[in-house]
């Protein structure tokens, strides 16, 4: 069945007559009939009785005729749905957004692309930026702000924003040696653990012993407001911190830095409402941006 049976059963519901339903619908009364027929075996039952006093539903095509009209009724309402969809952005945007991001930068970005798509249905994943990428090349999700370095991306990679890696401590400790006081550590990547463990070998630092281990960097940066210890972390986070802030390089003077991407499929662009927050994310409002 297809619509125009949709059509042919709500007219004969109508007019309860082969004769009138086939003027209305401009078909011949021999073709009419026959589509009956067909739509009778097709469905294995028999939908009406004819008489020389017109057509009567039986009890099975009274219940076909109601979802007839239910599946009419959607048809119209999709068909609504789809003259709107051209007048303004919607669908479902699927996004994976690493964990700093998603905390310091993200809730201004989803403010503004809200304000301006009201219509589509967002989806945030956020996590570790490695996990991310496996759900990005499996299809998972559309698009994905990560950070690090991906080289064996094929789709799109565009560079947001390489930031400063910072020892921090407290005020307090600022005379202090590095080597005095408790190293606050935290769940991060394998990349990122790599380059950590890098730099304090080549600058001979032993963690003091009995140090702490946090999960999160808002605890981590926390803890060290606290005078607890001291911390290595991304310059996105440090915008309140009150403490000693050092930007760190390696032995051969490289900038300790990490990259921050949005990576996405070509194709991707074809979905308007994941091109409109690639958009967004490339050409941030000025109040939007960061160094």
């Amino acid at each position: 069945m297809d619509e125009r049976d949709f059509e042919l059963l709500t007219t004969l519901s109508k007019t309860r007559s082969i004769t009138h339903a086939a003027d209305i619908l401009f078909i011949s009364q021999s073709s009419l009939s026959k589509r009956i027929r067909i739509i009778e075996q097709e469905l294995g039952v028999s939908l009406m009785l004819r008489s020389r006093q017109g057509i009567h539903f039986t009890a099975v095509g009274e219940a076909v005729l109601k979802h007839t009209h239910e599946a009419t009724k959607q048809m119209t309402l999709m068909r609504k749905a789809i003259e709107m969809s051209r007048n303004y952005i919607c669908g479902t945007l699927r996004a994976g957004v690493s964990i700093n991001y998603a905390l310091y930068r993200l809730p201004d970005f989803l403010v503004s692309y809200r304000g301006k798509y009201p219509h589509v249905i967002t989806h945030i994943t956020t996590g570790q930026s490695r996990n991310l990428y496996l759900q990005l090349q499996n299809g998972v999700i559309d698009v994905a702000i990560l950070r690090g370095e991906y080289a064996d991306w094929k789709g799109e990679k565009i560079l947001l924003n390489r930031e400063k890696i910072c020892a921090i401590s407290n005020q307090e400790d600022a005379n202090k040696s590095l080597t005095e006081i408790p190293f606050i550590g935290r769940k991060t990547d394998a990349e990122f653990e790599r380059e950590l463990a890098q730099w304090i070998h080549e600058n001979n630092i032993r963690a003091k012993e009995h140090g702490i281990y946090v999960d999160n960097i808002t605890t981590c940066v926390e803890m060290v407001s606290r005078g607890l210890g001291w911390a290595i972390v991304p310059e996105i986070c440090l915008k309140d911190f009150k403490g000693n802030i050092r930007p760190l390089s390696f032995a051969n003077g490289e900038p300790f830095l990490r990259s921050t991407y949005i990576m996405y499929p070509s194709q991707i662009l074809a979905l308007p409402q994941v091109k409109a927050f690639i958009d967004l994310i490339k050409n941030p409002q000025e109040e939007f941006s960061y160094v």
